[in-house]
């Protein structure tokens, strides 16, 4: 019975009533899909640290089958992963992606690697490795465009057994292992921790977004279930009409999202991070995950709208005669208070975890205190009102702040990030670093005979350049005049000069670290561009709910001789100004927030994303919030009173 009368309500809602409903089917949808997102990213940063964990070896405590190396070569700006193998016995397991164990002399190469190999002249790359015998499978690569090269060798050639230097840039050294199957590296671990962190910071808005979801139209439904409790409607009936109207529209805006996220994999491919863009099987979760996520954004709106019924169930009569709820308590400014002192203290020297968790608090807490502040400005704006429209706002502002915070929720909780992320954005990296040269260490008492084969090999291979040597350090000037051609021709003519090391420039020394920098910048940009997608839904969905919530108020008003630009007006009020205010609050809590992770002063690059960040979400919800303006117009347009 409860779910037939759920179902005939709704249908007996009108068009109007409907709305309401596509408006929260709709708000389901958005949070869903960008939810899925979020868990995809870290979903596909494990499938790439899983998949390269084979190039990180793990020494052999006993029974070694293989020795293993790795170290970096590079062409042009492209830095390229060479994994250096020997068979310590026979039938070794193959290496992921290969169907056999590399046999001495010779090489595998990445998709990537063997066509810029077959395009660029050999004395530019060609050259560095032996004869190509296949091309690596997706199991051994981060990324589609990542360039990786396998080069098998005998037990004892010098580039297994040769010392190498302990500088990071040049990789890993020998290490005898017992499997292929390796560990992590920290380049991935840190990647992970960047990847949770973000995700923190879209989740966390986007959880407050369903659960309000939940809430649109939230004072028609008060009040048609109201009106059941008042002619004899239990409140377990009226507990159970509630959870079926809020999952059923609910799971259907999830599966809707899903559906869009699903359509919007091969476009989230693209985004370049470490180094190049996604397999579109990485970005999606397993069937698990999926299910999980189904499941949890449904119930999670069926929990928020069972969490309004309190004044249903408890009193009927006040919300028939729409009576003002209790103020709510300066405990809420309270809980944000003492989670921000704890906070630096939360995050010094602990897990990743104990951080997002710390975040999460700070999020919530921000949530938590947000109507309460609100409900202060509407007091502050009451007192200083020379207007209508202003007096009407503030008065709104004052009888209903959970309502109008949840207009402008989106919009403080993205300036949290904003804050948080634009402190931290990274600035500039490296310089410029001179006329080119290559470097390469040379062993120790080796250095004149290794500066000498350097000259003959530049000579014969036609390149142009100044040999010295500095402590065991052999330096290859090749003048300002030398292009990347230039480089890449004096990198394979040098390529062996010192088994087991790379010629290197200053700018490969800087590489991984621009690298680092470049993929903060567009985690940044992503983050940021799916809390202000999040903001302007959020602002345009409840502000053309609000309408719909009000819309007996807004007849009323018209029919006493309102003008209906003074209704707008008042209505663009109370959301531009505590937008302004919690935006701004926000902000500086955000940035608060960032401090203990500061690496540095504060860098121009982060000062003006945070302002076109803001002035961007100021405009985005403005634009939002005035799609409902015909909205307005229609439910003013017959001001006589209604049977509801």
């Amino acid at each position: 019975m409860n779910l037939d009368l759920t179902w005939r309500l709704l249908k007996g809602g009108g068009r109007k009533g409907m709305l309401g409903t596509w408006l929260t089917f709709g708000a389901v949808a958005v949070a869903t899909a960008l939810l899925l997102f979020a868990v995809a990213a870290n979903v596909a940063f494990d499938a790439r640290a899983d998949r390269s964990a084979w190039r990180n070896p793990v020494a052999a405590q006993k029974d070694a089958v293989a020795v293993e190396a790795t170290r970096f070569d590079y062409v042009g700006d492209q830095a390229i992963t060479v994994v250096d193998l020997a068979a310590l016995k026979p039938g070794v397991p193959a290496p992921p992606g290969m169907p056999r164990f590399p046999a001495p002399g010779e090489a595998w190469l990445s998709p990537a690697l063997s066509e810029l190999a077959a395009r660029l002249p050999a004395d530019q790359l060609a050259r560095r490795y032996p004869a190509p015998k296949g091309v690596l499978g997706q199991e051994a690569l981060l990324h589609p465009e990542e360039l990786v090269a396998v080069v098998g060798h005998a037990p004892d050639a010098p580039e297994i057994t040769a010392a190498r230097s302990d500088d990071w840039i040049l990789g890993k050294p020998p290490v005898k292992v017992a499997t292929l199957a390796g560990t992590p590296s920290e380049d991935a671990e840190a990647y992970r921790v960047l990847a949770l962190i973000a995700s923190v910071l879209m989740v966390v808005p986007l959880l407050v977004f369903g659960g309000a979801a939940a809430r649109l139209t939230v004072a028609r439904r008060d009040q048609r279930l109201a009106a059941l409790r008042l002619v004899g409607a239990t409140p377990g009936q009226v507990l159970g009409m509630t959870v079926a109207e809020a999952v059923i529209v609910a799971f259907a805006g999830a599966l809707a999202g899903a559906v869009a996220f699903g359509a919007a994999v091969p476009l989230l491919a693209r985004i370049p991070i470490q180094g190049g863009t996604w397999f579109v099987a990485d970005l999606f979760p397993n069937l698990l995950i999926l299910a999980g996520v189904l499941v949890a954004v449904p119930l999670l709106v069926g929990l928020s709208a069972v969490a309004g019924l309190r004044r249903v169930v408890v009193s009927p009569l006040g919300v028939a005669k729409r009576e003002t709820p209790p103020g709510m308590r300066f405990v809420r400014v309270l809980a944000l208070i003492a989670v921000l002192a704890a906070f630096p203290l939360l995050t010094r020297g602990t897990s990743v975890a104990i951080v997002a968790v710390a975040l999460g608090l700070a999020f919530l807490c921000l949530n938590l205190a947000g109507p309460w502040v609100v409900g202060i400005i509407g007091r502050i704006a009451a007192g200083t009102a020379r207007r209508p429209a202003r007096l009407l706002a503030a008065r709104r502002l004052m009888d209903d702040p959970r309502s109008a915070w949840r207009t402008v929720s989106g919009v403080a909780l993205t300036g949290f990030v904003a804050g948080f992320l634009g402190l931290l954005s990274p600035g500039a990296f490296g310089g410029d670093t001179g006329p080119a040269q290559l470097s390469v260490a040379a062993p120790a008492g080796e250095t004149a005979q290794v500066a000498d084969q350097a000259r003959d090999r530049l000579k014969r291979a036609g390149v142009t350049a100044t040999v010295k040597s500095s402590g065991r350090t052999v330096v290859a000037a090749l003048g300002s005049g030398a292009d990347d051609a230039v480089v890449d021709r004096a990198r394979t003519a040098l390529t062996g000069l010192v088994p087991g090391h790379t010629p290197t420039t200053k700018v490969d020394e800087q590489r991984f670290g621009l690298q680092i920098f470049a993929d903060v910048r567009v985690g940044t940009i992503v983050v940021l561009s799916v809390s202000f997608l999040v903001a302007i839904a959020s602002a345009g969905i409840t502000a053309a709910s609000s309408v719909l919530d009000r819309r007996q108020t807004y007849a009323l008003l018209r029919l006493a001789g309102t003008p209906l630009e003074v209704l707008d007006r008042a209505r663009r009020a109370e959301t531009l100004i505590p937008m302004a205010v919690m935006g701004g609050g926000a902000i500086l809590v955000g940035a608060f927030c960032a401090v203990p992770f500061m690496i540095g002063g504060i860098s121009t690059t982060g000062v003006v994303t945070l302002v076109v960040c803001v002035v961007a979400g100021f405009a985005g919800v403005i634009g939002a919030g005035a799609l409902s303006r015909p909205l307005l117009r229609s439910v003013t347009a017959d001001p006589a009173p209604r049977p509801d």
